[in-house]
């Protein structure tokens, strides 16, 4: 009796015929490479806003002989400019800090103070206040970091569209790897599909049947896939903080691309379902 409800529940056979193995392994390796692309894109997309909106905007100021008369009266002089949304001088301690990769513990030139301001508007030029603090402070050299940043917006944003590439070639080996699945179990079945097509199964109700199983395994793929991704993800966020102004080991879950990344699960079942569907459709128009 259970045999009969089974049958009579998957009269095309196609538990056995599409696995539930092979094709959900299949698109849990291509949705694995999509998370990494998405991510990949999402962490691109986030390191341009932050550089552009940050960094674009921040200048430091050097003093070659610093004292507290000189570095006061260059504290005076940004702070009273339009330019300047704040100024602050940097500790001596951070300066060493900063250099110490390059110049060792103990460095035998003395060290410069530095000023760090930001501009209030990032497109604005600086040369107007470096003349003016040249001219005020002897020695004093203003340097803005807008072209580099520039540069490596660009350069962030080359990543996120080469990510964004990759998603979509992933997108389309995925639709035909469901394709050949799709066809092969057409093939194993080909005999009960044109029984069935005979008795007046239409093209339309043969496709639904072979769509939503397909849909359901690509689905459960994308899910498994996309639980692997998740850690290998948050590793690589975790290497990426420092560029991202954050510290080593302190990217919590919540930083992922969940809403994006859980977009992939119906995204698959999408694929699946369409590609089954043109796949079945254009496999039953050519029985006799």
């Amino acid at each position: 009796m259970a045999e009969r409800r089974r049958r009579s529940r998957d009269p095309l056979g196609l538990r056995r015929a599409l696995s539930g193995r092979l094709l959900p392994g299949l698109v849990a390796a291509m949705s694995l490479l999509a998370a990494l692309a998405l991510a990949g894109a999402h962490g691109a997309a986030g390191l341009a806003e932050r550089w552009q909106s940050g960094a674009a905007a921040a200048v430091t100021v050097q003093l070659p002989r610093p004292d507290p008369e000189r570095l006061n009266r260059a504290l005076a002089i940004l702070r009273d400019s339009p330019l300047v949304a704040a100024a602050s001088p940097v500790e001596p301690a951070r300066v060493a800090a900063l250099l110490r990769p390059w110049l060792g513990e103990a460095p035998a030139l003395p060290l410069p103070g530095v000023i760090e301001l930001h501009l209030r508007d990032a497109s604005l030029d600086p040369a107007p206040l470096a003349a003016r603090l040249a001219e005020a402070v002897d020695g004093a050299e203003l340097e803005a970091h807008g072209l580099w940043v520039a540069r490596l917006a660009a350069l962030a944003r080359s990543v996120q569209g080469i990510a964004l590439a990759a998603l979509a070639l992933v997108a389309g080996v995925a639709a035909a790897v469901v394709a050949v699945a799709t066809r092969a179990g057409l093939a194993a079945r080909r005999e009960a599909i044109g029984i069935l097509h005979d008795l007046g199964a239409t093209r339309g109700a043969i496709a639904g049947r072979v769509a939503r199983r397909v849909g359901l395994l690509a689905a459960a793929g994308a899910a498994g896939g996309t639980a692997l991704a998740a850690p290998a993800l948050l590793a690589l966020a975790r290497l990426a903080a420092p560029f991202a102004g954050g510290a080593d080991n302190a990217i919590p879950w919540q930083a992922l691309p969940w809403a994006e990344l859980l977009l992939l699960i119906p995204a698959a079942w999408l694929i699946g379902w369409g590609t089954a569907q043109v796949t079945v459709r254009r496999w039953v128009r050519r029985l006799p």
